[in-house]
């Protein structure tokens, strides 16, 4: 919608400033870790996390433990359900943004075998008329047998001339 410009502009105020963030660039974040949580370097992580996590506050001093096995294990359940919380909306947008560039580029693949398929009918169609065009032209065989019975009658008239009444005198005047 344009401005009006006989108005004047309405700005909200804010006591956070604003942040300039490129469009795309939460796209890319998103899509770079989401690529990261399906490897199996990520599930190594992990594991080491989580194992360390339990040994630590399993078999570490007592005064340094802060998750206790009496507990289940409590802070370690919360922490992998943060994990888990983040890991979900990220990876459905670089699944979201992973399905907007099948999309184009399924797009370009259809005009692509557009273009194609009208340069195989346009090269179809310029080879029907070269085919048509080579039907009216003499070919080499064609003029030789051509030539061969003009010469054929020729000799034919040549030989029947000779054979025939002799030619008639001419008078002077």
């Amino acid at each position: 919608m344009a401005e009006r410009l006989d108005q004047p502009r309405v700005r909200s105020r804010s006591l956070l400033p604003r942040v300039q963030v490129e469009a795309d660039a939460s796209g890319r974040v998103s899509e770079s870790i989401a690529r990261f949580l399906g490897t199996p370097r990520f599930i190594v992580w992990l594991t080491v996390f989580c194992v360390v996590w339990l040994a630590w506050n399993s078999w570490g001093p007592a005064e340094l433990r802060f998750d206790r096995a009496t507990n289940g294990f409590t802070a370690l359940t919360l922490m992998l359900s943060l994990q888990a919380s983040y890991a979900a909306p990220l990876i459905l947008l670089a699944q979201s943004r992973q399905a907007d560039r099948d999309r184009v580029a399924a797009e370009q693949d259809r005009q692509r075998a557009e273009r194609n398929l009208a340069d195989t009918e346009f090269l179809a169609r310029e080879m029907a008329s070269l085919r048509i065009a080579l039907s009216e032209v003499a070919t080499r065989d064609f003029v030789r047998s051509e030539l061969r019975n003009l010469l054929e009658d020729l000799q034919a008239e040549q030989a029947d001339d000779e054979d025939g009444p002799p030619p008639r005198p001419t008078t002077a005047r």
